[in-house]
């Protein structure tokens, strides 16, 4: 983000400002294949499987879920305009954020019966 800050001040009024993640030095959109090419490469070199580029959102989702990011920090930071579509698309993804969910009703239940 820092870069691309950087870039905004730097090109000033010729700077494209499309709020995109990836883009190149005067805010331009990335061709895909820039994007898929790199993200391969990535991949590859660290031994991981590959994903598409979009998989990278999903990823980062299912990774605040499990750090116990709330619903509504996951819609902001998506953009999305209302949490029924984050909530419809993500909160069934994660296996482990389901078992927590049991394993914390199971312990205040236990807590209250005792």
């Amino acid at each position: 983000m820092k870069w691309i800050n950087d870039n905004k001040i730097v090109f000033n009024e010729i700077y494209e400002d499309l709020d995109l993640v990836f883009c190149r030095e005067k805010g331009e959109p990335l061709p895909k294949s820039t994007l898929f090419n790199a993200l391969n490469r990535i991949l590859d070199k660290a031994g991981l499987e590959r994903i598409p580029v979009h998989g990278l959102r999903h990823s980062h989702v299912v990774l605040l879920l499990e750090s116990g990011a709330s619903m509504k920090f996951i819609q902001e930071r998506l953009g999305h305009k209302n949490i029924t579509i984050t909530s419809d698309v993500y909160s069934h993804i994660s296996e482990k954020l389901e078992n927590t969910s049991v394993d914390s009703y199971e312990s205040y239940l236990k807590s209250i019966m005792t």
